[in-house]
């Protein structure tokens, strides 16, 4: 678009200067001052668009060409300034070499300059202010050095400011960067604009005649005739490119051709560069200077005005939804929050009526952007009522698009997915949001990697071309001896092999023929030789022809060797007609260009070549896996994401279960791609996954360092330091090796969290496991069938197919999302199945079957009991712990996101722990020492209401006694207090039928327990 836009204001503009204008001006004067009225100013054409909600996208087209345009203008000045100023120079070869050094070697300039950059913010110096001074100072330097060298500095820092992005800086940083800028481009128009000024109102005032105002004007409708131009002419591709371009799009980029400052800085240039020095060069300055304050003036009021009018700022219906939702939940905060204080005591003389008018809100946002209808009635008026859930859908799809980004910038900034993953997830859900109705799933993230990758490109390449020696084509030529031998003699491996031999062997003779001296001296020699190696080809072909017939022709290798026969044959007929007519120039110049043509039979060597290379690109792309596999778990996590926040967006329960099916699909998807490419390279993932979680170690003691600086705990001297330990070991991640061997398989049970590595409880269960393997399609166990022990998964993928789970209750007890008629998990390498429906001794809920070749440990139901007899109580209390703990983690993270969960400090420090009620047994809740009562299995009801709880659910503040309703149900309990160790004190609650501490578990046995379900990890 930035080409079209060039060239087609180009061509109007000059023709209205040339035919308009009664200045003496030349021709090449004429031609500058169109270019620099050619520029758009790619801050002020959209800085407008901005505050009114305009899509980026439009916004990105407008930069994008406005970026394209000024790159070329510089490079076309710049020819000027470092050579003559004739146009007839634009016939030498240095212009050639000046555009190739402006577009590539800035380019390149600008790239390594990224890169420089992209080092520097990793924090390499540990400190913020000198990394942003020496980024600043490296672009600085980057500018100047390319101009030094006569290439394009503007190029240079284009490449720079394309290859940086949000991604590329820490959270708060680049807001520091934005504002620094805007307020230096801000002052700096400003002193350009006032120079400029000046220097126009120096200029003597006879030049200033009635036809420089209307030549003014003239210009002015011109800039905007040729900008409609080219929006007609391509609208046809933005309309294919994006299906919500229409005519009144169209309109608002015609008025996004404001000119700037840019036009005003190359205005001195027209004098400078023109054949025959003008008596007032004030005026090309004054022209474009008022130009541009006409456009950034009109332009930007035209713009919004059509923006507004035309409706292209109303925001979607799920956008409103959002709105409002968040704005209600912001009220009910307050509300909370107002009640909550009225409960102090220090604030018992606090006017409360008047602090509730205070902090009413009545802001409304989206009325004061778009100027429209009011909220309410866009709200609760006819457009929902009448909207249809596929409009719906639609327009929510491209709010889930923006979670998503959301979600993996967040995933960036707090270390989880890397930078290059981020930006591969951010680019794939930017490719797929113009598609309409089109969710994108992991097979679509994984086709963007794979159209992006040259590795993949380049192996499919060499599959294409890898010589496959296929015996089935060679048919057993019958009983004659001549045929058979020759069968045997083309499908030997000597044969195949003296082919290559006799390729590598004309070399040499190929060296004499290019070389015109040896050439000269040797002329027979190469004549014969070259007869001789026709003849070997020819009979090679021969052969095989004899035995393949018309399957010769359908290997592309064979067609390759004919063609070199074909070649060879017209050589040597070249040849000979020389020497029947030597006098013929066309005919020995056709016989030379033919003769250079034998390099072409060096190509078949590449069929040993291939297959090396091939290998050589699998082991590069194996190496790949673990930026594959970050993707997709930063895919996985954003879906999560996304299904947290639907609800907000969606305005029906119709729209909400579809999009709730669409994102859990996609989830499912793409957790069994995680299973399958931790199957297909476990020790890369091993070692992905051991750098992340050392990664996240850090960042955690990070946090905690800045809540002691903070807090003046330690100074500031000290706080520097041990920041400074602490990035060291980051940065040294970035040597991390790529792959860890997987540990071997008696390795894996201190990875059970329950067994807690303890070396008596290990040693118990090691004795009393074996070791199992599943082909693929083998069923582990089957839906209904009793537990037969415990599975600890070594290698290798499951599937999980069962009914939602039930959480110790019936399907007809349960309301909400969490039922379906199937639900589908998948469990890898460390997962243990079968834990619950073993302490429950019940039947299987689900049926196991392998998605891979599975390996895994099995521990016998009954030494599971064993054990719980041996080491009773602890033992079945911490399988239940872990349990619990999952499922909170599982439904409640939002909740639980500042606790401290980790299970060996549950069971250490009581920062949560389980407690059990039985059937009809009552419990009294003290809210006061307990900060989250969160029910993780069974049914329990509120005394006092009657209100019901199934699990998972968490028992609200004011429900103070609960009674069990099924045969057992699980509490978790996370203390307000400072936790403390189990050996000193018992939990804090009072059961009125049933005392439960954590030295006392009054449990049914299992036997009589009769409902439950297996809870299945999610990723």
């Amino acid at each position: 678009m930035g080409m079209i836009s060039f060239g087609t204001a180009f061509i109007i503009i000059a023709y209205v200067v040339f035919k308009f204008n009664r200045d003496s001006w030349d021709l090449q004067c004429c031609l500058l001052f169109s270019i620099t009225l050619c520029l758009i100013d790619p801050l002020h054409s959209v800085n407008s668009l901005k505050t009114i909600g305009i899509s980026k996208m439009y916004t990105d087209i407008i930069r994008g060409e406005s970026l394209i345009i000024c790159s070329f203008t510089c490079i076309f000045f710049g020819i000027f300034r470092g050579h003559t100023t004739n146009v007839s120079m634009f016939r030498e070869l240095h212009v050639i070499i000046g555009l190739s050094l402006d577009i590539f070697g800035s380019t390149i300039c600008g790239y390594w300059c990224t890169r420089v950059i992209q080092i520097i913010l990793t924090d390499i110096f540990s400190n913020t202010l000198t990394n942003v001074v020496l980024c600043f100072s490296l672009v600085y330097m980057t500018f100047y050095l390319v101009e030094y060298f006569g290439m394009s500095g503007i190029i240079a820092l284009v490449t720079v400011g394309l290859n940086l992005d949000s991604l590329s800086f820490k959270p708060r940083m680049e807001f520091i960067i934005t504002k620094f800028l805007i307020m230096c481009s801000s002052a700096y128009e400003h002193l350009i604009y006032g120079f400029f000024g000046i220097v126009v109102g120096c200029g003597e005032i006879k030049y200033f005649r009635f036809h420089s105002l209307v030549f003014t004007v003239i210009l002015y409708v011109t800039v905007n005739f040729a900008r409609l131009l080219t929006v007609i002419v391509v609208s046809p591709i933005l309309k294919h490119s994006s299906y919500e371009y229409d005519w009144r799009w169209g309109v608002v980029i015609t008025w996004s051709g404001i000119r700037g400052v840019f036009s005003l800085l190359l205005a001195p240039d027209i004098y400078n560069f023109s054949e025959s020095k003008i008596e007032a060069p004030h005026m090309f300055i004054f022209y474009i200077q008022v130009i541009s304050l006409l456009t950034t003036g009109i332009n930007s009021h035209m713009m919004l005005r059509s923006a507004k009018t035309l409706g292209l700022c109303a925001l979607s219906l799920p956008r409103q939804i959002a709105v409002r939702n968040a704005i209600q939940h912001i009220q009910q905060i307050i509300r909370n929050t107002i009640t909550l204080y009225k409960t102090e005591k220090t604030l018992t003389n606090v006017n409360w009526d008047i602090v509730e008018e205070k902090a009413d809100i009545e802001y409304n946002p989206i009325l004061k952007q778009t100027h429209t209808v009011p909220i309410t009635h866009i709200l609760h008026g006819s457009s929902e009522e009448f909207a249809t859930d596929e409009v719906l859908i639609e327009q929510a799809r491209l709010h889930v698009a923006i979670i998503q980004m959301s979600s993996f910038e967040k995933q960036c900034n707090d270390g989880i997915l890397g930078v290059e993953a981020a930006r591969i997830l951010i680019g794939a859900t930017k490719s797929y949001c113009p598609i309409h109705g089109k969710f994108m799933s992991i097979s679509d993230v994984s086709t963007y990697v794979r159209d992006r990758s040259w590795l993949i490109k380049f192996k499919n390449m060499l599959t294409y071309l890898e010589y496959h020696k296929e015996k089935i084509l060679f048919s057993i030529p019958g009983d004659n001896k001549f045929l058979i031998f020759v069968y045997r003699t083309i499908i030997s491996e000597e044969f195949e092999y003296a082919t290559y031999v006799v390729t590598v062997m004309y070399i040499f003779p190929m060296i004499i023929h290019i070389w015109p001296i040896a050439r000269e001296l040797n002329v027979s020699a190469l004549i014969s030789i070259n007869y001789y190696f026709m003849f070997l080809y020819t009979l090679e072909s021969a052969l095989k022809i004899l035995i393949l017939k018309r399957k010769y022709f359908l290997h592309n290798w064979n067609n390759l060797d004919f063609f070199i026969i074909v070649l060879g044959i017209v050589d040597i007929l070249c040849l000979h007609f020389v020497k029947l007519k030597p006098n013929n120039l066309v005919l020995i110049q056709f016989t030379v260009v033919i003769g250079y043509f034998r390099i072409i039979r060096f190509l078949p060597i590449f069929k040993v070549i291939i297959p090396i290379l091939i290998n050589m690109t699998d082991v590069q792309i194996k190496k790949s896996l673990s930026l594959m596999y970050s993707i997709t778990k930063g895919y996985v996590k954003s879906q999560e994401d996304a299904k947290l926040l639907i609800r907000q967006i969606s305005g029906r329960e119709s729209v909400y279960q579809k999009l709730y099916d669409i994102l859990e699909k996609n989830k499912r998807e793409a957790i069994k791609e995680l299973g399958l490419i931790e199957h297909e390279g476990r020790d890369v993932v091993i070692a992905l996954k051991t750098k992340q979680a050392i990664r996240n170690v850090i960042a955690k003691a990070l946090k905690n360092l800045t809540f002691l600086w903070s807090r003046g705990i330690i100074d500031k001297h000290e706080g520097i330091e041990m920041n400074k330990v602490l990035l060291t070991k980051i940065k040294a991640l970035n040597n991390f090796p790529m792959a860890i061997p997987p540990p071997t398989p008696d390795k894996y049970l201190p990875n059970i969290v329950w067994l807690e590595n303890k070396d008596v409880l290990i040693e118990f269960f090691k004795r009393r496991t074996r070791l199992t393997y599943f082909d693929y399609g083998d069923i582990i166990c089957r839906e209904g069938e009793m537990s037969q022990g415990i599975f600890l998964i070594i290698s290798g993928m499951a599937s999980l197919h069962s009914s939602s789970p039930t959480f110790g209750i019936e399907a007809s007890q349960r309301t909400g999302r969490q039922f379906k008629t199937m639900y589908t998990e998948y469990c890898t390498s460390g997962d243990v199945l079968g834990e619950l429906s073993c302490l429950l001794k019940r039947e299987v809920d689900y049926t196991a079957i392998c998605e891979t070749t599975l390996q895994a440990f099995f521990i016998p139901l009954e030494d599971i009991y064993e054990g719980f007899d041996v080491f009773w109580p602890s033992l079945e209390y911490k399988i239940w712990l872990k349990l619990a703990l999952n499922i909170v983690n599982q439904y409640f993270e939002q909740n639980v996101a500042g606790e401290d969960l980790d299970f060996q400090k549950c069971v250490t420090s009581n920062h949560a722990y389980v407690e059990t009620l039985s059937s009809y047994n009552e419990m009294t809740l003290n809210h006061v020492t307990t900060k989250l009562v969160i029910l993780v299995y069974g049914h329990v009801i509120d005394n006092k209401t009657k209100e019901s709880h199934v699990a998972p659910s968490i028992i609200p503040k004011s429900c103070e006694q609960i009674q069990g309703i099924s045969d057992v149900s699980k509490l978790l309990l996370i203390p307000t207090s400072e936790p403390v160790t189990s050996d000193e004190t018992s939990h804090a609650m009072v059961n009125t039928g049933l005392r439960t501490t954590k030295k006392d578990y009054n449990w049914k046995r299992k036997e009589e327990v009769e409902g439950g379900h297996l809870f299945r990890k999610t990723y």
